[in-house]
């Protein structure tokens, strides 16, 4: 009996479930009927309105220039910095000074605080500022917990306004600086690059590198010295953001760093001069590959060819793997396991390069392949496709670069210090769409000219093979010491 109601139920449980789908089914199809099915790619969306978030700018008593942002996402404020120096500004015989007085800064104490004093309070605050020196600027940026605001900004201005030098850190910053250049030796892919920048600026500051030679001339006089010149503050950028208020951000400046009072204006960086360094130069080393590195002297951020341009380094060879140079010469040819192209834009001058680690049999193959490609561009071979793709991919990029509220602010500390018109961000986007093939083509056809090109080969020379006869005898050169 229980088993025939048991069965009973389940039959019951299988009509009503039966029900159900007839019905839903019968529902279905009504609407189906009553709605006409439109295909997927007939849906249309309105467009994303992205709008380039703008940092506020505040000019301080003491000639500081001060870019504000809020976030009150988490209790957080980062501030950094960009200062007017570099190792451009290394004086002759000194090279490496720039980056010395950097790291010093960081380590080596303040007029009131040791270094011992100052790294035991970084610890109990779990934070450290970071301090490096590029070519043409200093870069520095500390993140902390808005509690610790007081604290941390009281520190940042030491160590930026009276650093003490300590002369055991100026040391250790030697020491090391001294395995770096080592290193560097031994890396052949950063000592091409490092040998085509002196060539490419033989009588510029811009091709002057540290060596055990010049590091030994540089004393903690020299130091102080060097700060004094670069920091003050007309010649400073500053950008704080985070979980603060515009008028708290603005006294807290004003708090640590308005006593900081000088009378100077800001720097102002020269371009280098254009000098007619084509050729083709070899660096005779013992190694199992060669790495290749050319360029010449192109556009700056300024000029409105700068859009086009950028285009057209994305698609010969920075844009990764369906560029024409990485497709070609690694994928196509397998002649390299990377390959690609660089452009270098500064607001009053520009470098565009290629360059290929290959292997030595093929090291003429790959740069006459890599040359080739620049020639096919010039004729105007670039498509609609790649136009297209090379679009898209710097939009997206372009607005992943705003992610974070630091980000931000630090973009636009970036357009002040360069001197880019103050629309910069607003009519990217707009720019880079407005290019067209043919413009591709002009700038192309304007810029890339193999007679003002500079290429040096670093590797084991007497592998290379048969020079091509239409090329011009290489300059064999041996890398400053």
């Amino acid at each position: 009996m229980q088993a025939r109601v048991k069965m009973k139920n389940k039959f019951n449980v299988y009509c009503v479930t039966g029900l159900l789908v007839l019905l839903c089914g019968m529902i279905v199809s009504g609407a189906s009927a009553a709605q006409k099915f439109i295909s997927p790619d007939k849906l249309k969306y309105p467009g994303l309105d992205f709008r380039v978030p703008e940092a506020e700018r505040v000019l301080l008593d003491n000639g500081m220039v001060l870019f504000y942002l809020r976030n009150d996402e988490l209790p957080l404020v980062s501030v950094s910095a960009l200062v007017r120096t570099g190792a451009l500004h290394d004086p002759h015989g000194k090279e490496g000074l720039a980056e010395l007085t950097a790291y010093t800064m960081r380590t080596g104490g303040t007029k009131q605080l040791s270094s011992g004093d100052i790294e035991q309070r970084l610890d109990f605050l779990a934070v450290s500022p970071s301090i490096s020196m590029s070519l043409d600027s200093a870069s520095v940026y500390f993140s902390f917990l808005k509690s610790d605001l007081d604290v941390c900004l009281n520190l940042l201005a030491q160590i930026l306004i009276e650093p003490a030098f300590e002369e055991e850190k100026l040391q250790t910053a030697l020491s090391l600086k001294k395995e770096e250049l080592r290193r560097v030796a031994d890396n052949p892919q950063k000592f091409a690059f490092r040998e085509f920048n002196r060539l490419l600026y033989p009588s510029d500051p811009r091709g002057r590198y540290a060596t055990p030679t010049s590091l030994k001339q540089i004393t903690r006089d020299d130091l102080t010295s060097f700060h004094r010149e670069y920091f003050f503050p007309s010649n400073v950028i500053f950008a704080i953001s985070g979980d603060i208020s515009k008028e708290e951000a603005i006294n807290k400046i004003r708090q640590y760093f308005g006593h900081w009072k000088d009378s100077r204006q800001a720097i102002k960086i020269a371009p280098p001069p254009k000098e007619p360094g084509h050729g083709l130069f070899f660096i005779r080393k013992d190694i199992p590959q060669s790495t290749v590195v050319s360029g010449e002297f192109t556009i700056s951020k300024n000029d409105p060819d700068f859009y086009a341009f950028a285009i057209l380094d994305f698609i010969i060879g920075s844009g990764g793997f369906p560029s024409k140079i990485f497709s070609a010469v690694r994928n196509n040819e397998g002649l390299a396991y990377s390959a690609g192209s660089f452009y270098r834009a500064r607001s009053n001058y520009g470098v565009f390069g290629t360059y290929a680690f290959t292997k030595t049999a093929s090291t003429f193959q790959a740069l006459h392949l890599m040359n080739s490609i620049l020639d096919d561009v010039a004729a105007g071979s670039v498509s609609q496709d790649e136009l297209d793709w090379a679009k898209k991919s710097l939009l997206n990029g372009f607005i992943f670069s705003f992610e974070q509220p630091e980000q931000i602010v630090s973009q636009q500390m970036t357009i002040a210090f360069e001197k880019l018109p103050d629309d910069y961000l607003i009519n990217y986007r707009k720019r880079i769409e407005a290019v067209a093939c043919k413009d591709l083509k002009r700038v192309a056809g304007k810029y890339l000219n193999a007679k003002r090109r500079l290429t040096i080969i670093v590797g084991d020379t007497d592998q290379f093979g048969k020079l091509p006869e239409q090329w011009e005898q290489p300059i064999f050169i041996l890398p400053q010491q």
